[in-house]
């Protein structure tokens, strides 16, 4: 079984995928996927770099939609990695995939990538541009507004309370996560 160092996750990922902000988005999408592992008491590392890796065919799959996923599983089933993270990042592009969204890391990967980009977007809105200032209530106010960031699917990021966790909690836990990683995704 292959479940690559962090830092050998990030060169593997950026040896695929080239664009600054899908390579940020990946790794706030980690972040909030260890947190959510914390939180379960799941395997943070295999949760983490899953997150990571979750998109790292965007650019060889050139939008085609149909492909994504697919590609990364090959990619990522000959290094060896785990199925239960292969099923998450299939999972993730189910509704386009046909494949149903079922386990909690299925679900936990779907709300955390989508969320995401709600948060960036929020971050984004406020003058110094620093997810350090964003508040949580923000990111909710900005959630209830459709055409605010409108290629969310906010039901994706509402399946985190199939997981148990109210969406309240949930974004609190999405926005300290990305904290975290601020630097490396440039907020």
């Amino acid at each position: 079984m292959w479940i690559p160092a962090r830092d050998e996750a990030l060169v593997f990922l950026k040896s695929h995928l080239t664009t600054t902000n899908l390579v940020r988005h990946c790794i706030a999408t980690e972040a909030i996927m260890r947190a959510l592992a914390r939180r379960f008491g799941e395997d943070e590392h295999l949760w983490g770099i899953t997150g990571l890796f979750h998109d790292l065919d965007l650019d060889l799959v050139d939008g085609d939609m149909t492909r994504h996923g697919l590609r990364t599983v090959e990619i990522l089933r000959k290094e060896g990695y785990p199925e239960e993270g292969l099923a998450a990042i299939l999972a993730h592009n189910g509704d386009v995939l046909n494949v149903p969204v079922e386990t909690r890391f299925d679900k936990a990967l779907l709300a955390a990538e989508t969320t995401t980009g709600l948060v960036v977007a929020t971050t984004l809105v406020y003058q110094s541009k620093k997810i350090a200032d964003v508040k949580v209530k923000s990111v909710r106010k900005r959630m209830k507004e459709p055409r605010f960031a409108a290629g969310v699917d906010r039901s994706k990021m509402m399946l985190c309370e199939d997981i148990d966790i109210p969406l309240p909690e949930f974004l609190e836990l999405s926005v300290d996560a990305m904290r975290e990683v601020a630097e490396e995704i440039a907020l």
